[in-house]
């Protein structure tokens, strides 16, 4: 069984920074997804940026790519998402994600809120 746990998340300037830590328990296969999501409220969960869990190729929504980075420690099982440039509309909870063939696993969530 996987289980994902999200850091990081706080209050944040607009423009300002913030790191994002996803600490995974259990094994995940080479060709795994692991990423982020996003739901602010009222709205649906949307997709955030994504990486291949040993290849390391990533994947990113438009609306934050130049501005965010995914990356991940194999190792120590922990993917981050580094958050730069931050907008009022990044404010959201996110959600840890980790997607193989026939399995999906979330964490709890994070939230965070940025302040014009």
């Amino acid at each position: 069984q996987v289980q994902l746990v999200e850091s990081g998340g706080g209050l944040v300037q607009a423009g300002g920074s913030l790191r994002l830590s996803c600490g995974i328990s259990g094994r995940i296969g080479d060709n795994y997804f692991v990423g982020w999501f996003r739901q602010a409220p009222g709205k649906e969960r949307d997709f955030v940026a994504s990486i291949t869990w040993s290849a390391g190729n990533t994947y990113y929504a438009s609306s934050v790519k130049g501005r965010f980075t995914i990356s991940r420690d194999n190792a120590k099982n922990i993917v981050y998402l580094q958050m730069n440039s931050v907008k009022p509309d990044d404010t959201a909870v996110y959600y840890c994600n980790v997607r193989g063939a026939a399995r999906e696993y979330w964490g709890q969530g994070t939230q965070v809120t940025v302040s014009s």
